[in-house]
C-alpha cells in the first residue's frame, strides 16, 4: 500500500473510499524508513506509529474526516515526543525522553496524522548542512556523497526519498527554506509567532519558528494549516484566528508584482543556480505577474547581525544544558564546577560550543553595545528594508542558496563559508517575514535548486498561490531521486 508521489489530497481520497488505510500507508513508511541508507531518523518506534495509525482508522470509521486524518509524518527532532525521543540532534540529549508533546506534535495529533519517527538534524538546529548531528549527517538523495542542506536536512530527505509525505522543520536562519531547495522539494517559514515554539527546544528564540515540508504548495498548505495558531502557553505566539491557507489556491497570478532585489542577483550566485531562477521567473512572467526592481541594501549586513543575535540568544538558552536536571552527565568529576565543565565539553559538538562562546562574548561587559546592541539597530533596518520594497511589490523572489547542495566534509574546516550559504534566507528571518521554497530545476551534478518567495507579515496564503500556480505548469515539484 505505496504512497508513492500521491499529493495529501489524493490519500486522504484514499483513506476516504477505503482503497487505502493508514495502518496500510504506515506500514509502508516505516518499511521504507527501515530499508533507506540516508540517515534520515533519529528515531522510529514503530508500535508507537502503528497504534496512532489505527487510532486514524478508527475515528474514520465512525465518521471523522480530515485532509491530514491518516496521512504520515516525520517531525524534525527538534519538537519535543513522548513516545519518540527528543535529541535535537545532540549528544546532550541522546537518549532524552519528554513527558510532554510540543504543541505542533499535539496539534497534528489531533488533526490525525501519524507519526512515523523522529527525523535528523544539525545538533540545537545549528547549521547548514546537517552535517553538525551527534547521530551523523543525512544524505541528499539526490546525491547521498551530497549534503541535504540544514538543519531540518532529515525531514527534507524524508519528503525527497519518499519516507514521508509530510514532514516539519524549523526555520531560524533558512533551516526549512535551504533544505527544501537543496532535496527538490516545497518549504515554507511562516511570519515568526504563526506557529507555536512550546516543546521546541530552543536555539534563538527570536528567529526560531516551526514550518512545513512536503512536496507541494498544496501540500504544505493542508500541513501549515493544522500546524499553525495561537497557543497561550507561548509567549511569542500571535493571537491571531486559525486560517484555512489552502485558501484562494486556484486564483491565478494575473497583475502580481513579483521584486527582484538587485543584491540577491548580484556577486557570488552560481550560473547554474540563476540559470534555474532565471527561468522560473519567465514562467512566473508568462502565468500574468510583473517582476519588479528593488532592493534590500542590507543583505550583507544580515550574517554579521545574525551571527552576533543567534549565539547571544544560543548562549542563553543553552545554559540549562548543566549535567544537573536531565540530559547527559559526564562520568567523571570531582565537584560540582568540574562536572558542569565536563559535562558541557562533552555532551556539546564543535559548532555549538562555537556559537555558545561566541554569544558569552558578545553579551559580555564590555562588549554588549558595540556587538549584541548593533546588531539589533542593523535587524530593524532591514526590517525597514523590506517595508520600503513591499510598498510597491506584492512578493520578492530570488535565489535560496548561492549554490547548489556541497558535497558532505568539503566545508567542515571553514565554518565562515558554511554561514555565508545562508546569506538570502537570513534577511526574512531576521525581519520575522514569511517565506518559501519551490523546486525549480537542477544545477551542477543534477543538485537541485529553489526559488524562494518572501511575503509581507501574514502573506502565507499568498506564498502559497504562487507556489501552488507555478506548480500547475512545472513538474520540478514531481520530479524524484532515480528518475
Amino acid at each position: 500500500m505505496r504512497f508513492e508521489s500521491r499529493s495529501v489530497r489524493a490519500l486522504a481520497a484514499g483513506l476516504e473510499d477505503g482503497s487505502l488505510s493508514a495502518v496500510g500507508l504506515t506500514r509502508d513508511a516505516l518499511e521504507r524508513i527501515a530499508a533507506s541508507d540516508l540517515n534520515a531518523f533519529i528515531d522510529v518506534q514503530p508500535e508507537a506509529s502503528l497504534a496512532q495509525a489505527r487510532a486514524a482508522d478508527a475515528r474514520r470509521a465512525s465518521g471523522q474526516r480530515g485532509a491530514l486524518l491518516g496521512v504520515p509524518v516525520a517531525h524534525k527532532d527538534i519538537f519535543v515526543t513522548r513516545d519518540w525521543r527528543s535529541t535535537a540532534g545532540s549528544k546532550m540529549l541522546a537518549d532524552y525522553r519528554s513527558p510532554f508533546d510540543a504543541t505542533v506534535v499535539e496539534r497534528l495529533a489531533q488533526a490525525g496524522a501519524v507519526c512515523v519517527g523522529k527525523t535528523n538534524c544539525d545538533e540545537f538546529a545549528m547549521g547548514s548542512s546537517n552535517e553538525n548531528s551527534y547521530f551523523g549527517a543525512a544524505r541528499n538523495p539526490w546525491d547521498p556523497a551530497a549534503i541535504p542542506g540544514g538543519s531540518s536536512g532529515g525531514s527534507a530527505v524524508a519528503v525527497a526519498a519518499g519516507l514521508a509525505p509530510l514532514a516539519t522543520g524549523t526555520d531560524t536562519g533558512g533551516s526549512v527554506r535551504q533544505p527544501a531547495a537543496m532535496c527538490g522539494i516545497t518549504g515554507i517559514k511562516p511570519t515568526y509567532g504563526r506557529v507555536s515554539r512550546w516543546g521546541m527546544i530552543a536555539y534563538a528564540s527570536s528567529l526560531d519558528q516551526g514550518g512545513a515540508m512536503a512536496r507541494s504548495a498544496e501540500d504544505c498548505a493542508l500541513l501549515l494549516s493544522a500546524m499553525a495558531g495561537f497557543d497561550p502557553r507561548d509567549s511569542t505566539s500571535l493571537e491571531r484566528p486559525d486560517e484555512d491557507f489552502a485558501r484562494g489556491l486556484d486564483q491565478p497570478l494575473a497583475g502580481l508584482r513579483v521584486g527582484l532585489p538587485r543584491e540577491f542577483f548580484a556577486d557570488g550566485l552560481a550560473d547554474d543556480v540563476r540559470a534555474a531562477i532565471d527561468a522560473s521567473l519567465r514562467q512566473l512572467e508568462q502565468l500574468g505577474a510583473r517582476l519588479v526592481d528593488v532592493s534590500l541594501p542590507r543583505t550583507r549586513l544580515s550574517i554579521p547581525a545574525y551571527y552576533v543575535i543567534a549565539p547571544a540568544e544560543a548562549s542563553s538558552n543553552l545554559s540549562r544544558f548543566d549535567g544537573v536536571r536531565y540530559g547527559y552527565r559526564t562520568g567523571d568529576y570531582t565537584d560540582l564546577r568540574s562536572m558542569y565543565e565536563r559535562t558541557r565539553a562533552e555532551g556539546f559538538g564543535a559548532e555549538v560550543k562555537r556559537r555558545i562562546l561566541v554569544g558569552a562574548y558578545v553579551l559580555s561587559h564590555g562588549y554588549y553595545d558595540a556587538y549584541y546592541l548593533q546588531a539589533q539597530k542593523l535587524r530593524r533596518l532591514i526590517a525597514q528594508d523590506f517595508a520600503a520594497a513591499f510598498a510597491g511589490v506584492d512578493v520578492i523572489a530570488g535565489p535560496v542558496s548561492p549554490t547548489v547542495a556541497w558535497n558532505i566534509g568539503e566545508r567542515t574546516d571553514d565554518p565562515v563559508r558554511n554561514y555565508l550559504a545562508d546569506i538570502y534566507t537570513l534577511p526574512a528571518s531576521l525581519a520575522g517575514l514569511p517565506g518559501m521554497s519551490v523546486p525549480v530545476g537542477f544545477g551542477a551534478g543534477g543538485r537541485p535548486v529553489g526559488l524562494q518567495l518572501i511575503g509581507n507579515y501574514f502573506a502565507e496564503a499568498l506564498l502559497l498561490r504562487v507556489g501552488h500556480q507555478f506548480q500547475q505548469h512545472t513538474d520540478w515539484h514531481l520530479r524524484q531521486p532515480g528518475g
